[in-house]
């Protein structure tokens, strides 16, 4: 019993540590919204830009493949 008297308290502290470090950074990164908006627009860049130079090919793939999945 005297070693749960003695620990209890540290684990008590090192809890409300880490509660507070979690809070602290959880509010750090609120409102990064200008990062999300770039991945999203260079993602759709990305998209937009592949599929105007290989149009035919994912056509023909996309053919292909339905054709083998019907086709017994």
């Amino acid at each position: 019993m005297k070693i749960i008297n003695e620990i209890a308290p540290k684990i008590s502290v090192a809890l409300q540590v880490s509660a507070a470090r979690f809070v602290e950074k959880s509010r750090d990164d609120r409102g990064d919204v200008p990062g999300w908006v770039l991945v999203t627009v260079m993602t759709a860049g990305l998209v937009v830009a592949v599929w105007s130079v290989a149009d035919g090919q994912l056509k023909s793939v996309l053919t292909s493949a339905l054709r083998s999945v019907s086709q017994p």
